[in-house]
């Protein structure tokens, strides 16, 4: 009676022969985490870096393709699918593997390679994302292929020398072990000490059975080879389930329980060539070309057991292309070789009905179970092994905190023994499971995401064009990559669909998870090396002279002088960009010629670490000036990129108002706020390193607002009325952002109070004109539409504000302004606001100053240069307001009938032409808004709104 073994055993033999974990030596880690001098002597002492591509890449590779398949399933092959196919599904299988090789082999030679195999590749070339989801699954589909191994070499075991159950007759005298589920758990849990026991010593002790294993299988191998040669014609009996489905009520098939072998002869060659699909004996199931190409595909894996043993080759970038592609031809030759040696020799009943027909064929019979035993046993051990390397490879990139902190300790001599136990005791788990037919498909599914991993990694480093991905092996495009990936994600579908989602979805979970929660690492992340080329491309095609006025968003440049008094105003811009481009600036005083090196470059790190912090979505740029004006001029001339460039300069206030310390650093225990003792520099140096290194608001000398320029040096209203007129000049609409120091935003938006947004579209320094609709009033209302516009602003209403003397048609006012409302497809409340007191209070300046009649000529004339000044200044304007107007209209805007808004948008007029009237500009501003809450001045430039379509 021959050897029977399930279907699944040699299913699960092949799917787990992957063993992608080869045995790196123990104690080797990635090379970004530091080892004390002590233990690195020790490492480089006892695993010195001394195999050659034969030892160290060839033999890994083909035990790990090889393994029990060899033996047990090329009569399976060949029986259903016959010769034709068969050999049509080697070129499939291994055109599909040979894609992922030439990218295992395309990562290796670009750089030093550190033992961790496929989860070191993909994590360094990935980033921590993919390298940890996929490491977790790797580590997963390791503990589970230790348990299919062992469960396997149970079931091999006890088929030869155990009991048969129910009570029938042994066939064998050898049968003496007694039988059963608790049984096989224990002569399992025997074997998987055994291996533990060898872990436990250090992976040199199975790096040095490595190439006795080898030998075995080798010689186990040509025995095979020799038998079909030296052994005669022969009758088999089949295994007693090869007949296991009798006739229906006594009618039907009957299947035969002999079958011969025949030597080489044509006949047995001609029956041999063509399918013949049939049940298979073991599971009763139907084989068709997709579950056969599925169950054979699983021997052509294990590529990667080579790769893995880089931390102790003498020389990885060599050794891994010629060993890998060495052993993949070996093995090519091999499985084909035995395809035909079997087509030749065997009946079609035989191959089908007897899966270990090469132990009844053998010169001696217990050969093949030797090498049954011993490559499974390898196997076992060898995931095993690689299970806990990757687990302590995960542990030491601290890719999950502290849940893997235990897995990091290892030995004096290196060896991981804590993470050896950890993947024991899961893979005991795994054993009490008994079958494990579910887990065997899965697990070959999880060694395919891998493979498809690995050629995405290649595929993104090919793509992204880095200059520093420059590997010496170059036979491969994207194109193999490309087939790479679809090659393994079609055999997971191939092989089970539900798992093959499953697993997908299972890595993307963990990717969102590392993602969220993982450091930042030092690897390098290929997402940004994509982004940036795709970036680069779309920049380009981004043409300034395509734009049309119906596509147009506010890009702002918010200038900030110290983050600590700014953090309402830059979260408010944040809310009004409209997915714009956004760019934080900052003017330091200096001059380079007079320092040591750029003071900027050290200050990066805390403004991206406020972007973080306030969750906006914002660029940061930062300039040296030897002035705050030429500071700005410079942002203004050259942030942003073609067709993506500030169109809105955005200021803090100038004014009298202390600013405040508004910004919280959670990495202190103690946040400094509005308190000037809690500055920086009077924390202890024990507690945690501060996020942000911004100079203290205590003292500040400057007279600006929370967005103010500057970094502690005076800014005069001179120079800042003069940056005002710079960004007109330069197309660019300026916004005032004035008392935004207390702004906080998530108490303006409340649910437990209506919130309004007033639009004052009139330019208020103008009393004689009441235009509603020039450029400067619609740019105000765009702009007041896109904050209610903001998810967390719908809540607002718009309120619109009319101006209007008495004699004049209101409600003819309020019909066109509602009707221009409409076709801008805005919705706001219009409210007519008289304002004839204040009108009449400016016109009553006008009067008085036409009495002075005892004014003396000199007098006059400097009166009269003076209006030519303010006629220059403001066109068809002669007038000049009274303070007394401004604060009517102050009082006007500030009316306390009127439930008070969050936010006031109001006309910002041009500063004069003449440069010393910009003092009395500025004083006007000031009186304008006083006491408004959060305002905002605007002024534009440019056409931003359209009726059409």
């Amino acid at each position: 009676m021959t050897e029977r073994t399930p279907l699944l055993h040699y299913r699960l033999s092949a799917s787990v022969n992957e063993s992608e974990c080869r045995a790196p030596p123990a104690g080797l880690a990635p090379q970004q985490h530091p080892v004390g001098p002590r233990m690195k002597s020790s490492l480089q002492r006892q695993q010195p870096k001394k195999l050659s591509v034969f030892f160290g890449v060839v033999i890994p590779t083909l035990l790990s393709m090889f393994s029990v398949v060899v033996f047990l399933r090329i009569g399976f092959m060949v029986g259903h699918s016959g010769l034709y196919q068969a050999i049509f599904m080697f070129l499939l299988m291994y055109f599909i593997i040979c894609m992922t090789v030439l990218s295992v082999c395309a990562i290796s030679t670009n750089g030093a390679l550190d033992a961790g195999g496929a989860y070191y590749m993909i994590s360094r070339a990935l980033g921590p994302e993919f390298g940890g989801s996929i490491g977790i699954m790797f580590f997963l589909a390791n503990v589970c292929a230790c348990a299919l191994f062992v469960l396997g070499l149970v079931e091999a075991i006890v088929d030869t020398f155990g009991v048969p159950e129910g009570g029938s007759l042994a066939s064998s005298p050898y049968q003496v072990l007694p039988s059963g589920y608790w049984w096989s758990l224990l002569y399992g849990t025997g074997v998987l000490l055994l291996c533990v026991l060898v872990c436990m010593v250090g992976a040199h002790l199975y790096a040095k059975a490595t190439f006795l294993i080898f030998l075995v299988v080798m010689f186990v191998l040509g025995t095979v080879f020799i038998s079909f040669f030296a052994v005669g014609p022969l009758t088999i009996v089949l295994p007693s389930s090869a007949s296991f489905n009798p006739p229906v009520n006594g009618t039907g098939p009957s299947f035969p329980t002999t079958a011969n072998f025949t030597g080489f002869k044509l006949d047995t060659l001609l029956g041999n060539l063509w399918a013949d699909y049939t049940l298979d004996y073991t599971t009763g199931n139907m084989m068709t070309f997709a579950t056969v190409f599925a169950v054979m595909f699983n021997g052509c894996t294990g590529i990667m057991a080579g790769s893995n043993m880089s931390g102790d080759l003498k020389n990885p970038s060599y050794a891994i292309p010629r060993g890998t592609i060495t052993a993949v031809i070996f093995t090519f030759i091999i499985y084909n070789l035995l395809s035909v040696l079997v087509a030749c020799s065997c009946d079609r009943v035989l191959l089908q009905r007897d899966y270990s027909f090469l132990r009844d064929i053998n010169i001696w019979n217990p050969f093949v179970t030797v090498g049954v035993y011993s490559s499974t046993l390898s196997a076992a051990m060898s995931n095993l092994i690689g299970a806990s390397r990757i687990l302590y490879a995960l542990a030491r990139d601290d890719l999950f905190g502290k849940v893997l902190s235990p897995a990091k300790k290892t030995s004096h001599s290196g060896n991981p023994w804590v993470s050896v136990i950890i993947s024991w005791f899961l893979v005991q788990l795994v054993l009490f499971s008994g079958k494990l037919n579910t887990i065997a498909s899965i697990v070959t599914i999880f060694f395919l995401l891998v493979y498809a991993a690995v050629d995405l990694a290649c595929l993104a480093l090919e793509w992204a064009s880095a200059p520093n991905f420059r590997p010496t092996f170059r036979y491969f495009t994207w194109h193999t990559c490309v087939l790479g990936i679809i090659g393994c994600v079609v055999m997971m579908f191939l092989i089970n669909a539900i798992y093959a989602s499953a697993s997908i979805a299972f890595m993307l979970l963990l990717l969102l998870l590392i993602h969220y929660l993982s450091p930042t690492s030092s690897w390098g992340y290929i997402s940004q090396a994509l982004i940036f080329h795709q970036v680069r491309k779309y920049l380009l095609m981004l043409d300034v002279r395509k734009d049309h006025v119906k596509f147009w968003r506010p890009q702002v440049l918010l200038m900030v002088s110290n983050p600590r008094s700014s953090v309402g105003l830059i979260r408010f811009i944040n809310d009004i960009k409209k997915s714009g481009l956004y760019v934080l600036g900052h003017v330091q005083l200096g001059d380079l010629d007079t320092l040591p090196s750029d003071p900027l470059q050290s200050q990066y790190d805390s403004w991206l670490s406020l972007v973080d912090h306030l969750n906006i979505k914002s660029f940061v740029n930062l300039t040296l000036a030897d002035s705050v004006r030429h500071g700005v001029q410079h942002l203004l001339f050259i942030s942003g990129l073609g067709g993506m460039r500030p169109n809105t300069l955005v200021l803090g206030f100038y004014d009298d108002s202390l600013p405040k310390d508004t910004l919280i650093d959670p990495s202190l225990s103690i946040c400094p706020t509005s308190d000037p003792a809690g500055s920086l520099q009077d924390f202890d140096h024990d507690q945690e390193t501060p996020l942000f290194h911004f100079s203290s608001v205590r003292g500040s000398v400057d007279r600006q607002d929370g967005g103010e320029i500057g970094d502690g040096k005076v800014l005069g209203p001179q120079e800042y009325v003069a940056i005002i007129a710079d960004a007109m000049k330069m197309l660019k609409n300026v916004v005032l952002a004035r008392n935004f120091n207390d702004f906080d935003r998530s108490v303006v938006l409340s649910p437990s109070s209506p919130v309004f947004v007033d639009v004052w579209p009139v330019n208020l320094l103008r009393p004689d004109s009441s235009s509603y609709v020039d450029t400067c009033s619609l740019f105000l209302l765009q702009l007041a539409c896109i904050l209610n516009m903001v998810r967390s602003w719908r809540k607002a209403r718009l309120r619109l504000f009319l101006c209007v003397e008495e004699g004049r048609s209101v409600r003819g006012s309020e019909e066109k302004l509602g009707q221009l409302l409409k076709e801008l497809r805005i919705k706001a409340q219009v409210l007519s606001v008289p304002w004839d007191q204040q009108v009449a209070l400016h016109w009553q300046r006008q009067g008085e100053r036409k009495q002075q009649s005892d004014t003396t000529n000199e007098d006059k004339e400097k009166i009269e240069e003076e209006e030519d000044d303010y006629v220059n200044s403001f066109p068809s304007n002669a007038t000049r307001l009274s303070d007394d107007y401004l604060s009517a209209v102050n009082k006007l805007i500030l009316d306390p009938a009127r439930p008070p808004p969050a936010v006031r948008f109001l006309y910002l007029p041009r500063p004069p032409a003449d440069t010393r009237r910009y003092t009395t500009y500025l004083h006007q501003l000031e009186l304008l808004t006083q006491d408004l809450g959060p305002t905002l001045l605007i002024h534009g430039v440019t056409p931003v709104i359209t009726t059409d379509l």
